[in-house]
This record gives C-alpha cells, sequence and structure tokens, in this order.
C-alpha cells in the first residue's frame, strides 16, 4: 500500500529538494474530472521518476476576493472539507500536496514571483500540468503562454489540459456538482463525483435533545457553506462499526428547536446504537427525503420524523446494501 502523501502549508519543503510533477487547483469536490487530472499526474511522475504534487489553496481564491470586497454572497459553496479533499487526492497516489494559504501577499505576487519561488524554489518543478484557461498572480497576469516560457528558462515543461466530458459530453466540474448538490439531485452529483456525495467528521455532543424524542443523533459539524441541500436525508454511515450503518439524517440549523444558526449534521443511525463520540464517521448520502421545516411544536415534529424514519427503512428494503 502507497504511503500517505507529505502534507506542505510552507515552501520551500523543509525534507526534501526531489523533482516535482505538479498540477494546480482548487479540487473542491475531487469530481471525476479531477479524478482524471490526478490520474495522469501520477502516472507521469513514476514513469519519469518524480513526485506527484497538487498544489491547492485554502481558502478558495473566490472566497478570499468575495470577503475582500466585502460581498459574501460571491462565496462559492463547499463541496468537501479540507480533510475530505485530502483524503480524496491522497486515495489517488499522490506523493506530495501543497496547502497553500490564499492571502493578500499571495494575491499581490506577481506571476513571475509565483513561478520563480513556488513552482522553481519551492518544488523543484519538472513538469507541470494545467487547465488551457489557467491564470495566476497579481491580478491573474499570469497565463500558459507565460509558464511555457519560463519553464523553458528554469528547465519544466507544461503540459495543458481540456476539460473532462462525461459519456454525454458534458463538462464535469465543481460548479456542476454544486448545483446538483443545491436542488437534492443526489443522482446526478453521483454521476459527477463517481461515487456517493459524503462529508466526514468526528462525532461532536450535541444537545441531547433527540435522546429524549426517541431519536438518538450523532452530530458533525460541516462546513458553514455546505453545497449540499439543507433538508432530510437517507444515508449510511462508516466507520463506526466493522461495517455500514443504516440512518437517516437532517442537515441544517435545527430551526425548530435552536436560534444557533450553525449548520449541523444529525445522523440517526436505524436500529443501532454505538458508542461514537469522538469517532471520525463518514456519512454518504444516498437519498434526499424532503426540505427541513420549522415545526409549530415538538409532536408535529416527532410525527415528522417518524415519517422520515419509515422512508428511509423502505429505501433500505428496496436497495439493500
Amino acid at each position: 500500500m502507497k504511503p500517505a502523501p507529505i502534507i506542505y502549508r510552507t515552501l520551500p519543503r523543509h525534507d526534501s529538494d526531489r523533482p516535482s510533477a505538479v498540477t494546480i487547483g482548487n479540487f473542491d469536490g475531487v469530481h471525476r474530472g479531477h479524478q482524471a487530472i490526478l490520474t495522469q499526474v501520477g502516472q507521469l511522475a513514476r514513469e519519469r521518476g518524480l513526485a506527484s504534487t497538487v498544489m491547492t489553496f485554502q481558502p478558495h481564491p473566490r472566497a478570499y476576493f468575495a470577503m475582500r470586497g466585502q460581498r459574501p454572497e460571491l462565496i462559492p459553496t463547499q463541496i468537501s472539507s479540507l480533510r475530505d479533499k485530502v483524503w480524496a487526492i491522497a486515495r489517488l497516489n499522490i506523493d506530495q500536496i501543497l496547502l497553500e494559504h490564499f492571502n493578500q501577499a499571495l494575491s499581490d505576487m506577481s506571476a513571475e514571483d509565483f513561478i520563480k519561488s513556488l513552482l522553481v524554489q519551492g518544488l523543484n518543478t519538472r513538469w507541470l500540468l494545467v487547465g488551457e484557461d489557467f491564470r495566476f498572480g497579481h491580478k491573474r497576469m499570469g497565463d500558459v503562454d507565460l509558464l511555457r516560457r519560463t519553464g523553458k528558462q528554469y528547465g519544466f515543461e507544461v503540459e495543458t489540459i481540456t476539460d473532462v466530458l462525461d459519456e454525454h459530453g458534458y463538462r464535469i466540474s465543481s460548479s456542476e456538482v454544486r448545483t446538483a448538490l443545491a436542488v437534492g439531485n443526489l443522482e446526478r452529483a453521483e454521476h459527477l463525483l463517481g461515487h456517493a456525495y459524503r462529508i466526514s467528521g468526528h462525532i461532536i455532543h450535541g444537545q441531547k435533545l433527540g435522546r429524549t424524542l426517541g431519536y438518538p443523533t450523532l452530530n458533525l459539524r460541516v462546513p458553514q457553506l455546505c453545497a449540499a441541500r439543507s433538508g432530510v436525508y437517507v444515508v449510511r454511515a462508516h466507520g463506526l462499526a466493522g461495517h455500514p450503518i443504516n440512518g437517516v439524517a437532517s442537515l441544517g440549523v435545527r430551526p425548530t428547536v435552536s436560534n444557533a444558526g450553525r449548520i449541523l449534521l444529525e445522523v440517526h443511525l436505524l436500529d443501532c446504537h454505538v458508542d461514537a463520540y469522538g469517532k471520525l464517521a463518514r456519512i454518504e448520502f444516498l437519498e434526499y427525503l424532503r426540505d427541513e421545516e420549522k415545526f409549530p411544536d415538538l409532536p408535529t415534529m416527532i410525527s415528522a420524523i417518524d415519517k422520515d424514519a419509515q422512508n428511509a427503512r423502505e429505501y433500505f428494503a428496496l436497495h439493500g446494501l
């Protein structure tokens, strides 16, 4: 089994000067298009004896500029947390992941300095794969032509990749995944991701209200701007036992019982009790049941949860494991 990738938060690397095959992007969701790119980087790196390397940014550059411009409505929703993104990249045989902090200094860095300090001095890049429309550096002044010219000077090769299309000729992109998740279309999201949509997190203590209602829940924090539509889902929980556990989950701000406004994923395991606090669980979203609602009282809410649990049981009876 290939070892886990080395994660760098600063450059130059403190423990290596190994030459690298690099790709750059946000990779939110690590969808099928991203997977094709990362597989290509991994294969070429192995052929040439290079370190397969992903440079990604935290936060998303669009989020940084939206906040700087006081336009929070322009911040893109988040398909995957940083943990899930790194986990998905790591599964594709990548040797190194650079988590580059996107801040004022990086946004002000000239395109030439970006190449010299990050690609050449930082990663000892010998081969670079980017999209045809890749832009970088201060005011997005850098482009593929500059990379190619500078690559000849510093000894790295530049290749571009066109959009990755699905079998119907449609572009696979993070924005398409966000659109599917925003309307609760899990089948479309799964088609684009190559797997069921999932969120991981450590189980945290909640208000324990579910216990008193007969529906104890496991609570997980999710990205505040989670791309998935708020509502109730049929789910499967991984990592809590030796097998996946069927469940029903609510994603949202719990409007009936709380005014905190913090988005939370609450998972009720069907016919199963596990000691899960502190454990890392991965929740797989299988079917969207209904929107989040604010109920007039607890009995009405319990009746709705009863129906949700019944719908989830029927889903598993129909689909099995």
